[in-house]
């Protein structure tokens, strides 16, 4: 186990990481020190106190991401570190789903880890993989495609470590390439729109165009045409790159969402991280309103039961995509030493990806659904994976 030192923990502050999470007992001796020198006058002694006290570990890195007791009272089995894509913790999707993978091999693994979050423009993703790596973490994580240049770099110049990535594949022979078929899930999640809209018009919101999120949108469209020939999905995206601030900006996606629902769409799936949070917004305000129920399809995690109380009723389901199934099982797989480079695809035959059924809106089109999720299974249905 590393700890770091005051000194350490100024530098983190500076980049923009949020240590809010870390244990504090140390930072506080420290402030306890301090008071003492000021009411000392700045004795000799006092200075000396000081000096000791910059010396004494202060937040370790490998502070627990849960207060979930781990299993093993033997000491940790592995020590991880896991960095979020941009937005961190709170996004209610992609992001919390990481981090429930890593608060489940904490509590039943009894590793010790850390979860770490870029700044705003996450220029600091190298920086924070450096630093992860600096300390010796046995495994560290990467949550998002965007980390795919840093980890390249960093990977490369730590050989002996291990590293994972989501929704993307380098090339050190050291880090775990974690993607998945979301194709498939939104072709799911696509069937229950084309079954039960009754406009037959229905909406996509994607945070970014680019082809990971046009995997979202290939497979929910070619979901619709399957189980509604005469519907049309209108697609829309809120930012173009190089800007990818579409997923943290729920404003604009609120503004879609309500001229999609204003034309004549009943349901409309978001695959924009944070942003959806303005499609369910925009849901609820149109239902009000005008005073017939108009849908939303959540994304990566049962959104029905990650956001507010007064819009999981406007979740008529949500595509889920198994991040926490991904990050526990590579910190298992260092645990338990079966840890491997390489790409692993989680995908509907492993329920790596899937859909939700929370609040019952689709509890009479499940057995519709499930036969297309076989024939995809089987083989004998091929989702397309691009527009």
């Amino acid at each position: 186990m590393f700890r770091i030192g005051i000194l350490k923990y100024l530098q983190l502050v500076e980049q923009g990481v949020n240590v809010t999470r870390m244990k504090s007992k140390w930072l506080i001796l420290f402030m306890v020190f301090a008071l003492l020198i000021t009411a000392c006058g700045g004795s000799d002694t006092a200075e000396e106190t000081v000096e000791e006290a910059e010396e004494a570990p202060a937040e370790s890195l490998d502070s627990p991401a849960t207060t979930a007791a781990p299993t093993t009272t033997a000491g940790p089995t592995a020590s991880v570190g896991v960095v979020y894509d941009i937005g961190g913790r709170g996004d209610l999707s992609f992001n919390d789903m990481a981090y429930a993978g890593l608060e489940k091999a904490i509590a039943e693994l009894g590793v010790d880890g850390i979860d770490l979050e870029p700044n705003e423009g996450g220029e600091n993703r190298p920086e924070l993989l450096t630093l992860l790596a600096d300390e010796g973490k046995d495994l560290i994580i990467g949550v998002g495609f965007l980390f795919a240049d840093a980890m390249t770099e960093v990977a490369t110049a730590y050989p002996d470590t291990a590293f994972g990535i989501i929704d993307s594949a380098v090339d050190p022979a050291n880090v775990s390439g974690m993607v998945f078929a979301e194709e498939q899930g939104s072709y799911l999640v696509g069937v229950a729109a084309g079954l039960k809209t009754t406009t037959n018009k229905i909406g996509f919101i994607g945070g970014v165009e680019f082809p990971l999120i046009q995997k979202f949108e290939a497979g929910f469209v070619a979901g619709v045409a399957a189980s509604c020939a005469a519907c049309t999905v209108d697609v829309k995206y809120v930012t173009y790159p190089p800007d990818f601030g579409g997923f943290n900006d729920a404003a604009k996606a609120k503004e879609i969402a309500l001229a999609q629902y204003e034309e004549g769409a009943d349901i409309i799936y978001h695959a924009a991280g944070g942003a959806g949070n303005g499609l369910f917004e925009a849901a609820k305000e149109v239902s009000d309103s005008t005073g017939s129920k108009v849908w939303a399809i959540g994304v990566d995690a049962d959104q029905a039961n990650t956001v507010s109380a007064e819009l999981a009723p406007y979740i008529l389901t949500s595509m889920i995509k198994r991040v926490d199934v991904a990050v526990y099982n590579t910190i298992k797989a260092v645990v338990d030493g079966s840890f491997a480079g390489g790409v692993t695809v989680f995908d509907l035959s492993v329920d790596g990806v899937g859909y939700s059924t929370t609040g019952g809106w689709i509890d009479d089109i499940v057995s519709d659904i499930e036969a297309y999720k076989a024939q995809i299974i089987s083989g004998d249905i091929v989702v397309p994976a691009a527009p």
